[in-house]
């Protein structure tokens, strides 16, 4: 038995729209600041908490992982009786990310997909996720680069996945995931580079292209 086209089809374009749920930019508008106009001029969250304020930030991160929860768990629990269950799963958390990154409420412009990610990750993949956001803290505290942090733990996915031995569907869609994100960041790692790239420290009005 092979995959269904039309779950497919459904997987990848229903994650895609939630995936471009343009929660960091709608937060920030709320609160009168245009998100695309301030700071790194990205929509995350780490641009929405120095430009809007921590609450604003939360919100933001919180949102953008339940999007990407909810677009990687809606079909698990729907096609569960099909084959291939979590490859709908996989489909649908890749469309987020993109949908997240190119959002079709925002001219196609978006974040890094980090939060997103995380929270379909969660859903696939808890042990890796979990080594993950360990290295996210234990990276981000010890030398408060958001975006170094966010690209460790993106890297550590597949590496996380190919020690546990997963599926082989699952090693290769966080490679995919861990190549993204990194590219989404090559300015931070330019700046990285140059020595150029911001700490985040909690009163700095300076932004980090992050997110």
């Amino acid at each position: 038995m092979s995959i269904e086209p039309i779950a497919a089809i459904l997987s990848a374009a229903i994650g895609y729209f939630v995936g471009s749920l343009a929660f960091g930019y709608w937060v920030a508008k709320s609160n009168g600041v245009d998100i695309f106009a301030v700071g790194s001029r990205s929509p995350g969250a780490t641009n929405v908490k120095r430009s809007v304020g921590k609450k604003a930030g939360n919100l933001v991160f919180l949102l953008d992982f339940v999007k990407g929860l909810v677009a990687t768990g809606w079909p698990l629990v729907a096609y569960s009786n099909l084959e291939y269950t979590e490859s709908y799963g996989l489909l649908g958390l890749l469309a987020a990310v993109i949908g997240h990154s190119f959002s079709m409420f925002t001219p196609f412009r978006g974040g890094k997909g980090v939060a997103a990610m995380l929270g379909g990750v969660v859903a696939l993949m808890p042990v890796a996720a979990l080594i993950g956001i360990v290295i996210w803290l234990a990276i981000f505290y010890s030398t408060r680069y958001v975006s170094v942090a966010s690209i460790l733990m993106a890297v550590s996915l597949p590496i996380s996945n190919r020690l546990l031995d997963a599926e082989a569907t699952l090693q290769w869609m966080s490679l995919a995931l861990a190549v993204i994100v990194t590219v989404r960041h090559k300015a931070n790692i330019g700046r990285l580079i140059r020595g150029e790239e911001n700490r985040f420290e909690k009163r700095s009005s300076e932004s980090e292209n992050s997110e």
